[in-house]
C-alpha cells in the first residue's frame, strides 16, 4: 500500500486502515507527565503502543532502510545533540553529497501541526515517507523497503507483535517510526524544573528571561513560547529577515513558498523551538551561525527587511532589537536552562541493537 490513490478506492483504503488501526494489537503507551505543556493531540489512526515503539526504534536505528544498508535515520539525527545533525551545517546523503538544509531536532514532535522546514509534511507518517525514498538521502523504493522486511525473521515478529498478521508494508512502516518518534519528549530542562517549582533561576537566568519576553528587550516571545506553554515555540512559519528580498525570487531558498505557492510565504520557515539549543547548533535553516551570540547578534543588529520580512520583527528598519551586551550574556544564560540533559541521555530513546 502506498499513498497517492484517489477517488472511492482511496476511501475504501482509508477506511480499512483505520479499521486496522483500531484492532491492532499492543501494550497502549504510557506517557510521561508533562507539565505545563499543551494537551498531546490525539492520533486515532496510529495509536500509540509499547511493541509499535519498540519496533520504530529498531527502524530508526536499522541501516536496513537505505539502499546500500549504510545509512539508518539515526545516521543524520544523532541522539548526542537532540537527534539534530549536531555540528554538521549539513547532513551528508547517499554518497556523502551534503544535503540542502541543516536537520531539524526531533523532540515534541506530537504537538506539530507539519514537518520539515518548509511544512511539506502534514503528519509524522508523511514525513517518514521521504527521506527513505529520497534519491539524494536514503534512496531505497518503499516496494523494496517492505521486501527486505518481511523477508527478515527479527522484523517479521516485530511486525505481527506491533500490528497483527497484516502484510509489511510502507504504510505500516511509516506507523511504527511514528509512533517512536512520538516518544522523543523533552521535559526535564532546568526550566522544566523551575516551572514545578523544584528549581529556581539565578539572577542572571531570570534576568535572561525577561529580555527573552520583554517587547522592548528580545521581544522573543512573539515566536517562542516560553511564557505561555512548554514547547519553546509557536509552531508555525516566519521570515525572520536573514535574507534582503524586494521580489519572491530573491530569496536563495523558497521554503514555505514552494510548498504553498503563495508569494507572502516565500523566505519563510518553521520556527524551532529554543529547547535544547546547547545540543543543536549549528542554527537556522542554512545552519549559517554557529553559536548562539552569532544569533543573538544577528537578532539585535543584522536583521534584513526583506519583502516577507515578519511583521512581527518591527525593529527591523534598525537592523534588530538592538541587545547590548549584557542583554546577550543574560538571556544566554536563560536558555541553556532550556537544555534537556536527560533527554539525549535517555536509554529508552538510544540504539537497540547496542542493550
Amino acid at each position: 500500500m502506498f499513498f497517492g490513490r484517489s477517488g472511492s478506492f482511496a476511501s475504501l483504503l482509508l477506511g480499512c486502515w483505520l479499521l486496522a488501526a483500531s484492532t491492532y494489537p499492543g501494550e497502549g503507551y504510557s506517557f510521561p507527565e508533562m507539565r505545563f505543556f499543551p494537551p498531546m493531540p490525539d492520533n486515532p489512526e496510529n495509536p500509540v503502543s509499547v511493541q509499535g515503539v519498540a519496533l520504530g526504534r529498531y527502524l530508526f536505528y536499522d541501516p536496513i532502510l537505505s539502499r546500500d544498508s549504510n545509512m539508518a535515520c539515526a545516521t543524520c539525527h544523532q541522539q548526542t545533540y537532540a537527534f539534530s545533525g549536531g555540528p554538521a551545517r549539513f547532513s551528508a546523503g547517499r554518497n556523502g553529497k551534503p544535503l540542502a538544509r541543516n536537520t531539524l531536532p526531533l523532540f515534541n514532535l506530537a504537538w506539530y501541526p507539519a514537518f520539515f522546514w518548509d511544512g511539506r509534511a502534514v503528519t509524522l507518517e508523511n514525513q517518514v515517507f521521504e527521506p527513505v525514498a529520497h534519491p539524494q538521502e536514503m534512496s531505497l523504493p518503499w516496494a523494496e523497503a517492505a521486501s527486505r522486511l518481511a523477508d527478515h525473521s527479527f522484523y517479521a515478529s516485530q511486525f505481527q507483535d506491533a500490528f497483527g498478521n497484516v502484510p509489511i508494508d510502507s504504510i505500516l512502516v511509516a506507523k511504527a517510526l511514528g509512533q517512536f518518534l512520538r516518544t522523543l519528549i523533552s521535559y526535564q530542562s532546568k526550566y522544566d524544573q523551575v516551572l514545578a517549582g523544584k528549581d529556581y533561576f539565578t539572577h542572571q537566568e531570570f534576568r535572561g528571561f525577561q529580555v527573552a519576553n520583554e517587547m522592548d528587550k528580545g521581544d522573543c516571545i512573539q515566536c517562542h513560547s516560553t511564557d505561555s506553554d512548554a514547547l519553546g515555540t509557536h509552531r508555525n512559519y516566519s521570515n525572520n529577515g536573514l535574507n534582503a528580498a524586494s521580489q519572491p525570487g530573491d530569496y536563495p531558498d523558497a521554503g514555505r513558498g514552494a510548498v504553498t505557492g503563495n508569494p507572502a510565504d516565500f523566505g519563510k520557515f518553521k520556527t524551532p523551538s529554543l529547547r535544547n539549543l546547547v545540543f543543536t547548533a549549528p542554527y537556522m535553516h542554512d545552519g549559517r551561525f554557529e553559536t548562539l551570540q552569532e544569533v543573538l547578534d544577528f537578532y539585535s543588529t543584522g536583521v534584513q527587511e526583506g519583502l516577507n520580512t515578519d511583521s512581527r520583527m518591527s525593529l527591523a528598519h534598525q537592523g534588530g532589537v538592538q541587545l547590548n551586551d549584557q542583554d546577550k550574556a543574560d538571556l544566554i544564560a536563560f536558555l541553556l536552562t532550556l537544555s534537556d540533559s536527560a533527554f539525549v541521555r535517555e536509554q529508552a530513546f538510544s540504539n537497540p541493537f547496542l542493550d
